[in-house]
């Protein structure tokens, strides 16, 4: 028998808000909360949505938050909330058994631009010696750690849009096999930077709605023309479920499936099938034991870009047929936070299954193609049933799904 993986505590920092009680309320507010950016501005592209009211000064203190750049404050953020969470003591948890696992989709571009820019004026005297350790990819990990004091297997993953969800399987397996008895999983990112920007404009990915930011966003709707970026963390806290009684853990939900698999078919574009993203959900099923039937809703990848909601949607459609459970897609009102969209989406489709409500998508006003998703619209609707699927897919056809159940 593989053991039960709980979720004991969840941190969020997110354009929605710090805590995931302000989450929540944004979530079923279900407004976009994109607005012009003055990171970006003069852009093609000039608007974001963005993390506001976050001091990184007052979250960690005025040394740390100077020494690293704004992804990796952000997951020292969410990790030290998710650990308060769940009620570990840092001071008295088993140390060596505790991993850190998070997803980044990529390392801090802003931080590359103004040191790239020294190199350029022929002036490397002005490049920071920190400018390696404050923004590759896996220092987000390795501060959180080095934050927390966790000493065991620490590592990024990096599958693009999927980085944080494929964290959590990992982590999963990381318990099931019993290396460790606790692992903090998740991802963080910040693409508020105006070469990313430049660089998603480029590629005719983002939303062109200027005028209207807060229309920009529509996952799955007919007049859908491309994402918005976004930015943020979030950090679950994973034990086997045995461990979390032992020490009478709060027990939100329980990961009870993961699938992955890449579509082998474009480096930017999905299958235009959804074969992979398919593949996927449906391994995560079958991992969990369930069937198409039990699923109560479903938390999209959802872009809000006309290829990838397309695809996304063949995919369910085929799996759910007339069955199909209702759909949400967060990325409607907080953007899309690239690798560490998937770990936003977990947390919270476990905090849709405890609140037994589906948050709306913002913008949505009607579908388009064969594949009629069961889109949650207008107002958040409440459910009976018990089990939550989370969907990411990213550049390369990178895909991984996870499915919980909360009581």
């Amino acid at each position: 028998m593989r053991p039960e993986i709980a979720v004991t505590g969840l941190g969020l920092v997110t354009p929605a808000g710090h805590t995931a009680e302000a989450n929540w309320a944004a979530l079923c507010r279900g407004r976009s909360l994109a607005a012009p950016d003055p990171e970006l501005a003069g852009l093609p592209v000039d608007f974001s949505c963005q993390v506001t009211g976050f001091d990184a000064a007052a979250e960690l203190g005025r040394s740390l938050a100077r020494r690293v750049d704004r992804f990796i404050q952000f997951a020292l953020a969410a990790a030290r909330r998710a650990v308060a969470d769940a009620a570990l003591d840092t001071g008295t948890w088993p140390a060596e058994r505790v991993g850190v696992v998070l997803g980044v989709g990529s390392n801090s571009l802003s931080t590359y631009v103004t040191e790239f820019g020294h190199l350029g004026a022929d002036q490397p005297e002005r490049v920071s010696p920190l400018a390696l350790p404050r923004s590759v990819p896996s220092m987000a990990a390795g501060e959180v750690a080095i934050d927390l004091g966790a000493r065991g297997p620490n590592f990024t993953t990096s599958s693009a849009c999927a980085s944080g969800a494929t964290a959590i399987g990992v982590a999963r397996d990381l318990l099931r096999s019993g290396t460790c008895d606790i692992v903090l999983a998740g991802g963080s990112e910040s693409a508020r930077s105006r070469m990313t920007a430049t660089c998603f404009t480029r590629m005719r990915a983002l939303s062109r709605r200027r005028e209207h930011p807060q229309l920009a966003s529509r996952p799955f709707d007919a007049a859908r023309d491309g994402f918005v970026l976004g930015e943020g963390a979030a950090v679950l806290v994973l034990e086997r479920l045995s461990h979390a009684g032992a020490r009478g853990a709060p027990v939100q939900a329980v990961l009870r499936g993961y699938g992955a698999g890449a579509d082998a078919h474009h480096p930017v574009a999905p299958h235009p099938d959804g074969r992979g993203a398919e593949r996927a959900i449906r391994a995560a099923l079958e991992d969990g034991a369930c069937d198409p039937g039990d699923v109560s809703l479903v938390q999209a990848h959802g872009t809000s870009t006309p290829l990838n909601d397309a695809a996304e949607a063949a995919a369910l459609t085929r799996v759910f047929g007339a069955d199909m459970p209702p759909v949400t897609a967060a990325k409607g009102v907080i953007g899309h936070a690239l690798g560490a969209a998937g770990a936003i989406q977990a947390a919270y489709t476990v905090l849709a299954l405890r609140g037994r409500t589906v948050p709306p998508v913002a913008n949505f006003e009607g579908q388009d193609g064969d594949h009629k998703l069961d889109v949650v619209a207008g107002r958040p609707r409440p459910v009976a049933g018990n089990t939550g699927l989370s969907c990411s897919f990213g550049f390369g056809g990178q895909n991984a799904v996870l499915l919980f159940t909360a009581d």
